[in-house]
């Protein structure tokens, strides 16, 4: 996995990047109740906002990290976007990207680099 400094994730998956928020920025929100999506099938741009998250807190932009193609959106957040907070580092991805550049992953920090900032 590799970190954003805005809190997200991002996994390769079957040569795709899965992309979700930390548990950290998770907490920092507190309970999430809504979550808008981008649309499958639109192409994005590096630090593009594409995701509008909600919380009792806050409302956040999430940015694409990468640039490159949506596609597949999890639905299932839309339905529950509590299950940010259940669930962040898992079942709680936001959106699935095929990497126009997938050199671009090397910019962010590993879990331990991470780690460290937070502190």
């Amino acid at each position: 996995m590799k970190f954003t400094e805005e809190h997200e994730w991002l996994r390769e998956e079957d040569g795709l990047i899965v992309v979700g928020i930390t548990e950290h920025a998770a907490t920092q929100l507190g309970d999430v109740v809504f979550i808008e999506l981008p649309e499958e099938g639109i192409e994005v741009t590096k630090d593009e906002d594409i995701v509008v998250i909600e919380s009792v807190k806050a409302a956040s932009d999430i940015m694409a990290p990468i640039d490159g193609e949506i596609v597949e959106v999890n639905g299932a957040l839309v339905d529950n976007p509590g299950k940010v907070n259940d669930d962040p580092l898992g079942d709680a991805w936001f959106f699935k990207i095929k990497a126009a550049d997938p050199s671009q992953m090397d910019e962010y920090m590993d879990e331990a680099a991470y780690k460290a900032m937070i502190e």
